[in-house]
């Protein structure tokens, strides 16, 4: 081995040195047994000493995923193990990704609410967000050619089983190392399950159009949009095929890289709408962050009047920010524009038409 060759091998070699997250026996159970809180399950304390014996297994050897099959012809390896989990989700994002080529299916919209506020759990009241959301969809809705999905993230706060798991940032130690669609979760042997992910990549991949509402917290997005966006890396140039990396390879994810990455776009040229709004500070600069990080991942802005940034009820009480909204009529109205832009410039995108996206506002949709 020449010198430069050693030198670069060295290169590659994964870092370590952070302590150790592995727990013993005893912690583990009482972290397992904590969620049975409910004297209902006082009954079962045998039945649960069982269950938590075998989860105990299952993290003790790291049985991440513990239904696979051999990957098949179409991958580097054929006869590496993928995860079940991993291959329905793969095709899921692949009949998405029909449904969005087909020139004779409907306009199809994706409409986020990125508030983690509803009144289906501590706070009580539904958000301005989701609010917002609503009338893009009627709005929308108007024309029966159009397919709109929404995805509502104050879900992940309210709904049982309805999570997204921190991203691990696979791609930081190599782009080939973060897997399309993310290959990390569900991790049984950590009890890390319940990803919504899986549900949502479909979601982006059929959509001509995208629509994301969010209010300003703390000068950020909300955080289970922050989540999302995380976990939307491996859609900006991440690895197809985890049988290239055999997994979690980290060395040999490098070396993949290193050969030349062509950092696929999987969400390339669809449009995109942003709307954000605050009551005190942060929505310039939040809209701003939304909008390049969706412009980085080669999305397209639908159009000036898409991208929305203001201040409803600025320095009122709380207690009336909903009242605050209903008299905004003007801030209501960006909204609708907002997702007529967005409609305006996809269909003119599916037609092959070049035209100013908003340039018909005020003419009536056809039928």
């Amino acid at each position: 081995m020449s010198a430069a060759d050693a030198s670069q091998k060295a290169d590659l070699e994964p870092r370590k040195g952070s302590p150790s997250p592995r727990i013993d026996e005893s912690e583990f159970k009482r972290r397992f047994l904590n969620q049975f809180q409910d004297p209902a399950y006082g009954p079962l304390e045998a039945e649960l000493s069982k269950v938590a014996a075998a989860a105990w297994d299952a993290y003790d050897h790291s049985r991440k995923s513990p239904r696979t099959r051999k990957a098949g012809a179409e991958f580097a390896d054929p006869d590496y193990e993928l995860a079940i989990d991993w291959l329905a989700a793969r095709e899921a994002i692949r009949v998405a990704q029909q449904r969005h080529d087909d020139p004779d299916g409907p306009a199809r919209f994706l409409l986020i609410n990125g508030s983690s506020r509803s009144e289906h759990t501590c706070p009580g009241e539904v958000s301005k967000s989701y609010r917002m959301v609503e009338l893009a969809r009627n709005a929308l809705s108007q024309d029966p050619q159009v397919e709109v999905e929404l995805l509502d993230l104050s879900r992940v706060a309210s709904e049982y089983g309805r999570q997204i798991h921190p991203c691990k940032a696979c791609f930081s130690t190599s782009a080939a190392l973060c897997h399309w669609p993310c290959s990390c979760y569900p991790n049984y042997s950590l009890g890390q399950i319940h990803d919504w992910m899986n549900d949502i990549y479909p979601m982006w991949v059929a959509a001509h159009g995208i629509l994301i509402v969010t209010p300003v917290n703390w000068y950020q997005t909300s955080s289970p949009l922050k989540l999302m966006i995380d976990r939307l890396v491996c859609a900006d140039g991440g690895n197809p095929d985890p049988t290239s990396t055999h997994g979690k390879d980290a060395k040999e994810a490098k070396e993949l890289e290193m050969q030349g990455w062509d950092y696929p776009r999987h969400l390339k040229d669809r449009l995109f709408s942003v709307v954000v709004h605050g009551d005190t500070e942060g929505a310039e600069n939040v809209r701003r962050s939304v909008s390049d990080w969706l412009k980085s991942m080669d999305l397209v802005p639908a159009g000036p009047l898409a991208e929305v940034e203001r201040y409803i009820g600025y320095w009122e009480a709380y207690a009336t920010n909903h009242v605050s909204y209903e008299k905004d009529q003007a801030m209501q109205e960006e909204v609708r524009n907002a997702a007529q832009t967005l409609y305006d410039a996809v269909v003119a995108r599916r037609q092959g038409k070049q035209v100013t996206a908003g340039s018909n506002l005020k003419q009536p949709r056809q039928k």
